[in-house]
């Protein structure tokens, strides 16, 4: 018998090489084509003017919102009663808004009691017509507080004014009263 050599190309060997061969090729295209689509998305999007990922700075343009009325300004005045043993104040005494714009204020307040207390905040508006037009986004009034042993917290109000607000309404007081609710809980230890 003679012997092979083993450099010698059988059959099998050829067509395993050949399949290496297309296996490798698809592999390295499946690797651009996912490479490639992060590109491809982008220049689809600008294209198309949908989900805009990125703005070209040559061409920067913003969209101004058109539901606030810069013609107008508003002082919307903050005030704080507290019914119980805390320190509850705003950290500014009011702002100037144009309505429609978007606008925070802080709140805070301390529970100086040695125990653990549950408050909620009712707030309150002057001129009473303002309330139809205050809105809030985020209050700390949504919901109960509660409030640790010796515990001071920061709590936002972000609101707008509706545009609808009287023209004669110049000025609007948000006032907060907070009260304990439900009585005591648990003695800190």
């Amino acid at each position: 018998m003679a012997k092979r050599n083993d450099l010698e190309l059988t059959p099998e060997k050829s067509m395993n090489r050949q399949m290496l061969g297309k296996l490798l090729v698809i592999a390295v295209l499946m690797f651009g084509f996912g490479y490639a689509l992060i590109p491809i998305y982008k220049k689809i999007c600008e294209i198309t003017g949908i989900n805009v990922l990125t703005t070209k700075e040559e061409g920067l343009q913003t969209v101004a919102n058109t539901q606030v009325d810069k013609s107008r300004t508003i002082t919307v005045e903050f005030d704080a009663n507290a019914q119980g043993p805390w320190r509850f104040r705003p950290t500014v005494n009011s702002l100037q808004v144009h309505p429609g714009e978007m606008a925070q204020v802080i709140y805070e307040v301390v529970n100086s009691q040695k125990r653990s207390m549950n408050a909620q905040a009712i707030p309150s508006y002057a001129p009473q017509q303002a309330e139809a037009h205050f809105k809030k986004v985020e209050c700390f009034c949504f919901q109960q507080q509660t409030l640790g042993p010796n515990e001071a917290k920061q709590m936002p109000v972000v609101f707008f004014i509706d545009p609808a607000l009287p023209k004669n309404v110049k000025t609007i007081t948000l006032s907060y009263t907070f009260f304990e609710v439900g009585g005591q809980l648990k003695k800190a230890i």
